[in-house]
């Protein structure tokens, strides 16, 4: 079954400080201010014409409420929820509001335990791509994807590319030639080369965001800009290029530890015979094509994601020992 979905449009992180959030995500990153109320912020980036790309919410311990998707029509909704009942997923019907300048929504705890919510309307918002005058900060153009860590990276790979309709453009496997296994894959509904990329990790956690950047000068300046801000500790994972993706980069941290990559320069991937790229867990450019390793914080931390049901944390867990790897289709 396939469904109509666009694109990841949004996420909710909570925060401890609200005022010390909206200073690194304005005058840091550059994000505009569209709405606020005692215990949340609705931000948007450049590109965004809709009310937000990211709220923040006050809570006593930072975790991830949700990340989100955006399909096609109302009617997709119904379809998806339908589906999701058939699943026997956790549930939760959002009613038109309920989401500050969101129209109704559906948000389930996928198979791996990420909570994941899925809308059709947003309000409108100022477009800012041509206010330059309005333009400060890091210059945050619009979000890209979402990286989640995941104990059985075979279930959930698996039903976001068989039954959510999701196609991989990259993927990494562990062990020998004859025993290889998934350890990531990097899975897209727009034609770019991820809306979600999977890790086979402690679980579930949203290990970060991506945003999109103009090019790679502007990350440059981005770090300029933060080191300027008194925010130099903020960056974790100086720039570089990825081997998967092709991306450029940069890694922040938020003050509550929620991380974010600044990103450009991946490609195209709408050509109906992509083939999706294989890498291996050892290859020593995969994670930085020039070879340098990641900070270990890097490659051990995650923020935790809650129940959708309870608000309560998901326990993280091991993650399980995947069967025999299974090659990727498109």
């Amino acid at each position: 079954m396939k469904f109509d979905i666009i694109r990841l449009a949004h996420a909710e992180f909570n925060v401890t400080d609200l005022e010390r959030a909206r200073d690194f995500y304005i005058n840091g990153l550059g994000f505009f201010e569209t709405d606020s109320d005692s215990n949340h912020i609705y931000l948007r980036a450049i590109e965004d014409a809709n009310h937000h790309c990211l709220v923040l919410t006050k809570a006593d311990v930072p975790s991830v409420n949700h990340i989100s998707y955006r399909v096609g029509s109302e009617e997709e909704l119904d379809r998806l929820a339908e589906f999701f009942v058939t699943q026997n997923l956790p549930i939760r019907l959002l009613a038109k509001g309920e989401e500050k300048g969101q129209g109704r929504a559906i948000r389930i705890q996928d198979p791996g335990g990420i909570p994941v919510e899925f809308f059709c309307e947003m309000e409108k918002a100022e477009f800012m791509l041509q206010k330059f005058n309005k333009q400060i900060g890091a210059k945050v153009k619009r979000i890209d994807h979402a990286n989640c860590n995941v104990r059985d990276i075979d279930l959930v790979n698996q039903w976001y590319t068989e039954n959510m309709g999701f196609q991989c453009s990259e993927y990494t496997v562990t062990g020998s030639i004859e025993n290889e296994r998934l350890w990531a894959s990097w899975l897209h509904r727009k034609p770019s080369v991820h809306d979600l990329a999977l890790i086979h990790e402690k679980g579930p956690r949203l290990h970060h965001i991506g945003f999109w950047m103009e090019d790679s000068k502007s990350i440059l300046d981005a770090c300029d800009h933060l080191a300027s801000c008194g925010y130099y500790a903020n960056i974790e994972r100086t720039p570089g290029r990825h081997g998967t993706s092709n991306a450029f980069f940069v890694y922040l941290r938020d003050p509550d530890g929620h991380r974010m990559e600044l990103y450009t320069n991946d490609y195209f991937t709408g050509d109906p015979d992509w083939d999706p790229i294989k890498w291996h867990l050892s290859d020593p450019q995969r994670a930085t094509l020039w070879g340098a390793e990641p900070p270990v914080s890097w490659k051990k931390e995650a923020m935790p994601v809650q129940n959708i049901l309870t608000g309560e944390l998901m326990e993280i867990g091991e993650p399980l020992m995947p069967p025999e790897f299974k090659k990727q289709k498109r």
